[in-house]
């Protein structure tokens, strides 16, 4: 009787296993998320590095602030 039980268990796992397979396949794979490189670029004032969308670019220079802006070329 104890091996039909194990048999009957086996069976159900395995079956379990291979239906969670089957659903994997038909999932659509995750979307990847698209990674950006974005220049670098460095604060005349300061020397500060920050990317490009962050700095303040003002008379063909890039500062890190309004404040360094405001100063100029150290």
């Amino acid at each position: 009787m104890l091996k039909i039980l194990l048999l009957i268990a086996i069976v159900f796992l395995v079956l379990a296993l291979f239906r969670a397979y089957q659903r994997s396949l038909n999932k659509p794979p995750a979307p990847t998320r698209e990674q950006t490189v974005e220049d670098m670029v460095k604060c005349v004032h300061c020397g500060v590095n920050l990317p490009r969308s962050e700095a303040i670019y003002s008379g063909g220079e890039f500062f890190c602030s309004p404040e360094h802006q405001q100063r100029g070329k150290k």
